[in-house]
């Protein structure tokens, strides 16, 4: 399994929420490309960063300090946030970013994602953002109406491979991973899926590698110190 230790960014600073809810941003570490270096001596290769600007209002801030972690911190560096046009994400890879995840935009713009796909591959992600069980969206403050499982089979029909899942009422709050709907979405579709949100422990991340997920993002545990990181990637195994 993937591990993706967590990098939110929002006015240049590496911030967490809870349960997606900007109110709550507090600055967890001064500065995001030296927690990227850290992550990468602990054994990861990968990192899971978003834009929260990005996914509020559609316009990006972050660049600069994404491409440093990019270029510098060995890890490949999967992004989300306000990411809603083909340019968009030239302009994101441009950076040096390995892969993108769409979000709002999968629900309001299908047909971006179908485009995207098409054109990038496994280079594009589709995020899904649920509160029970319904898909929501612009930084998870307006609610889709759609059912996430629809969603996910919808997005597959479009050829995405891989979707990123969040339970937002686990977010932040390590309180463990939404291992039931997780499960459902396992059955509803065949892409890869990484669960996000909830990781409280190193015991969280032994029941979603045994459940066969592609992947998992570690955040506020990892910031709290609820994870031990180097365990974590040793039990999942090789990290490429």
């Amino acid at each position: 399994m993937i591990l993706f230790p967590a990098i939110d960014l929002k006015n240049g600073q590496a911030v967490r929420l809870y349960k997606g809810d900007f109110a709550t941003a507090h600055q967890v570490a001064a500065d995001p490309l030296a927690v990227a270096k850290d992550f990468y001596a602990a054994g990861a290769r990968y990192v899971h960063m978003v834009d929260l600007d990005g996914a509020r209002s559609g316009a990006r801030q972050n660049g600069s300090i994404v491409k440093a972690v990019a270029e510098q911190s060995g890890l490949k560096v999967e992004l989300g946030g306000g990411i809603r046009s083909m340019a968009d994400l030239e302009e994101v890879f441009a950076l040096g970013v390995w892969r993108c995840v769409i979000g709002s935009a999968a629900v309001s713009h299908p047909e971006f994602v179908k485009e995207a796909v098409e054109q990038y591959g496994e280079r594009v992600a589709v995020g899904i953002d649920a509160m029970d069980g319904i898909v929501k969206t612009a930084g998870w403050e307006q609610s889709s109406g759609l059912n996430y499982l629809d969603f996910a089979r919808s997005m597959e029909g479009l050829g995405v491979r891989t979707i990123i899942f969040t339970d937002i009422a686990t977010d932040g709050m390590l309180s463990g991973p939404s291992f039931d709907r997780l499960a459902q979405l396992q059955k509803a579709v065949s892409c890869q899926i990484t669960a996000s949100g909830g990781v409280s422990s190193n015991g969280d991340l032994s029941r979603l590698n045994a459940m066969g997920l592609y992947g998992a993002i570690i955040g506020k545990a990892y910031y709290a110190g609820t994870v031990d990181l180097p365990a974590a990637v040793k039990e999942a195994g090789e990290q490429c």
